[in-house]
């Protein structure tokens, strides 16, 4: 007798897309993945992956590989006033003796190349857009024909049509206030910390990488859309005048390298993350604004957690059930964390630095306690 091998459809290759391919692989399926892209998108910069991507990531085998390609190093780690003041100071010991691991860094397109790497040869289908899906049938058409499968993964991205299809009553994603600025640098001469400065400009950030290289983002308030001829004067005219390094470091920026991008979450609920034989996931289900650092890491999050279920678990009902409120709890307390940040009244910005630095005087860990629900996770245990 020949037992056929459930087979799973991934539409995108973006970080979720790929690490659920691997996940629904080690669990014995079939996997497909379709990008209509004909390479894999590796415009952006660097990522964060906190202690709680870092477990999932173990399960896929590919813990140990990425923590080999980042960097957090060993400076200062912390949030900053514009001045340089410390506002928080993060103990890296402390943090690491609590989840097993620390948040580190790497380039965007190291972790989509390590993932990519881990799949076999013929799964990734590039070049091959999705023109429709039938959640109920689980059928997914493209212009070489039909593709049947007992899986369906949306990983579609923010705007995802599969989204929209399955649910046209929700209002999708919203923007939410803010623009954000990454860029790289290459051969930093000097030791930079992973410091993240508010002001009233706006937040900026410095991330060590490995190899003396720096990962820096910005973001601000700013109407959709808004964009200049010479975003690095943008950030120099923002934050040319903060604390050092900064100044220095925005200065030795190639003006063209600089991303912008406006930042849209999902504010609303979505009625479930699957319907029939679809599942939706990451950017697709739960787009957030960067505030938290987990975008990335609830999109590896959600992969290992639905392999899980629909291998060993409640299949897609326990899919929705694992992941939806959690997910929404991040988005929510992002955004919240970015109003905290973006803040631009001096009063509330002077009250809201002497609560900082109180509550770090009476609790120094207290910023720790605060990430305790988001890196204190851990995958599911198979049976």
């Amino acid at each position: 007798m020949v037992i056929r091998m459930a087979k799973a459809v991934v539409v995108g290759a973006g970080i979720g897309g790929l690490a659920a391919a691997l996940a629904l692989r080690s669990k014995g399926w079939g996997v497909e993945v379709y990008e209509r892209a004909a390479r894999l998108e590796k415009i952006g910069a660097g990522l964060a992956i906190a202690p709680n991507a870092l477990r999932s990531l173990d399960v896929l085998g590919l813990g140990d590989r990425v923590r080999e390609l980042a960097a957090f190093g060993e400076a200062s780690a912390g949030v900053c006033r514009h001045d340089g003041t410390w506002l928080v100071k993060t103990d890296q010991e402390a943090a690491k003796a609590r989840w097993g691991d620390v948040a580190v860094v790497l380039p965007r397109a190291g972790l989509l190349d390590t993932l990519a790497d881990g799949l076999e040869p013929g799964t990734l289908r590039l070049g091959t857009e999705v023109t429709s899906v039938d959640s109920d049938r689980g059928t997914v058409s493209t212009a070489a024909g039909e593709t049947e499968a007992d899986l369906i993964v949306a990983a579609d991205g923010v705007r995802s049509p599969i989204r929209t299809g399955l649910f046209p009553d929700h209002p999708g994603p919203v923007y939410a206030g803010e623009t954000a600025w990454r860029l790289l640098l290459n051969d930093v001469p000097m030791r930079v910390g992973g410091i993240e400065y508010w002001g009233r400009a706006g937040v900026i950030a410095t991330m060590p990488l490995a190899g003396d290289a720096l990962y820096m983002y910005a973001a601000a308030l700013a109407p959709a859309g808004e964009r200049s001829d010479d975003e690095r004067k943008v950030l120099l005219d923002k934050f040319g005048d903060w604390a050092h390094p900064l100044p220095e470091l925005l200065a030795s920026v190639e003006p063209e390298s600089v991303l912008r991008n406006d930042v849209y979450h999902i504010a609303t609920r979505l009625p479930a993350f699957h319907k029939g034989k679809v599942a939706i996931l990451g950017d697709a289900a739960h787009a957030m604004t960067p505030h938290l650092g987990q975008g990335a890491c609830q999109a590896i999050e959600d992969a290992v957690v639905l392999a899980h279920e629909v291998t060993h678990g409640d299949g897609l009902a326990g899919y929705t059930r694992a992941r939806l409120p959690r997910t929404m709890k991040i988005v929510k307390d992002s955004h919240s964390t970015m109003k905290l940040a973006l803040m631009r009244n001096r009063l509330a910005i002077a009250a809201r630095d002497t609560a900082i630095r109180a509550m770090t005087r009476i609790a120094p860990r207290a910023g720790l306690n605060r990430f305790d629900p988001v890196f204190s996770w851990k995958p599911p245990a198979s049976d």
